[in-house]
């Protein structure tokens, strides 16, 4: 077995510990806000599966970081725009870290969503039903 520096419960404990977070009540009572926009980070074989928070925005994990930066030649340029960025991935420990890498870039309106799109789905509300996904849709130039 090799000697991890360092676990991942750690990373995410210490990412909570140094982001903003909302809680999916609080989120749900502010989703038609049109200042918020809402970021899957989850693969995509889990939007196809279980579908989306109703008008969210897919972004890869590992894309995150180049489609943030405007020097970058996989920008999008809603990252530009004066929106409240709500990452959410299934639970949120992977929206945890992604709302930490995009503070460290320099995208300081950020929070993760608790309990992510397990809770959003507990509490039934506005979700795009699961189906087939065009992937031009998903990643059309913003």
């Amino acid at each position: 077995m090799i000697n991890l520096k360092n676990s991942v419960f750690k990373l995410v404990e210490n990412a909570k510990s140094n982001i903003n977070y909302i809680k999916s009540e609080d989120a749900i009572k502010t989703h038609s806000n049109k200042m918020n926009m809402f970021i899957d980070i989850r693969n995509i074989r889990e939007i196809k599966k279980s579908g989306r928070i109703l008008g969210a925005k897919h972004v890869p994990r590992g894309m995150l970081e180049f489609w943030i930066d405007p020097n970058s030649p996989y920008h999008k340029k809603f990252f530009n725009e004066n929106f409240n960025f709500i990452f959410y991935c299934a639970s949120d420990w992977r929206s945890a870290l992604a709302t930490l890498a995009a503070n460290k870039i320099g995208l300081l309106n950020t929070s993760y969503l608790i309990g992510g799109y397990n809770k959003w789905l507990e509490l039934s509300d506005p979700i795009e039903e699961a189906r087939y996904f065009d992937l031009t849709i998903l990643y059309q130039r913003e």
